[in-house]
């Protein structure tokens, strides 16, 4: 039998992934929708979008599924000036376990990362990875000092090695010692390792 041309083989890797894209947004798309309707029912925008750091240090627009309430830049220094508690968690780490910004509907959506669905878009323009360092802020630069150069060596994924090890559990150092890792061990090239034949397929990735 012929052998097949690599042209024609990358032709078909390519149609291959096309289809998956295709039916992983099928099965998607209902779901996403219901949460829409969800969330512009307890009212505001459906739809949160944040500038973060990609791979090369390049600024990119994130889009997530909204779980603050309206007003939260005000609820949230409200409630810091009330609780010191909350305030000396917040300092270091940038997150609360109990974040009175969250409404209903969000608290659901964290839990089940379901805000993080629309993110696949980013996925798609290859902006991000379906696993990889979590997306970072231009303020959250200096707390990774030199370790930078490693987030930047890779795209950040819609989950990584911390948001599995405890979310808001993970102190900030823990934090940036896991995407640390992920870039030097891990990478682009060991999860392409995990599904040879599937190199640029994040969306199959997000699924498995």
């Amino acid at each position: 039998m012929q052998r097949l041309s690599s042209r024609h083989v990358s032709k078909l890797e390519a149609r291959d992934r096309s289809v998956c894209r295709s039916i992983a947004l099928l099965f998607l798309l209902p779901l996403g929708l219901c949460v829409a309707v969800l969330i512009r029912l307890d009212g505001g925008e459906v739809f949160f979008v944040h500038t973060r750091i990609g791979r090369g240090g390049r600024h990119f627009r994130v889009l997530s599924f909204r779980t603050m309430c309206p007003d939260a830049d005000q609820k949230l220094t409200a409630y810091l000036e009330l609780i010191e508690a909350a305030r000396h968690k917040w300092i270091p780490m940038q997150k609360l376990r109990n974040d009175p910004r969250v409404t209903w509907i969000g608290s659901f959506l964290r839990k089940s990362s379901i805000d993080e669905l629309p993110q696949l878009l980013n996925v798609l323009r290859g902006e991000m990875s379906s696993v990889g360092s979590g997306p970072i802020v231009q303020s959250e630069v200096a707390k990774y000092g030199h370790y930078i150069r490693q987030y930047n060596q890779c795209r950040p994924g819609i989950t990584g090695l911390w948001q599995v090890s405890g979310r808001n559990d993970v102190s900030y150092r823990r934090r940036v010692a896991s995407d640390t890792i992920h870039s030097r061990n891990m990478g682009d090239r060991v999860v392409a390792r995990m599904f040879p034949g599937q190199r640029d397929l994040d969306v199959a990735l997000l699924l498995c």
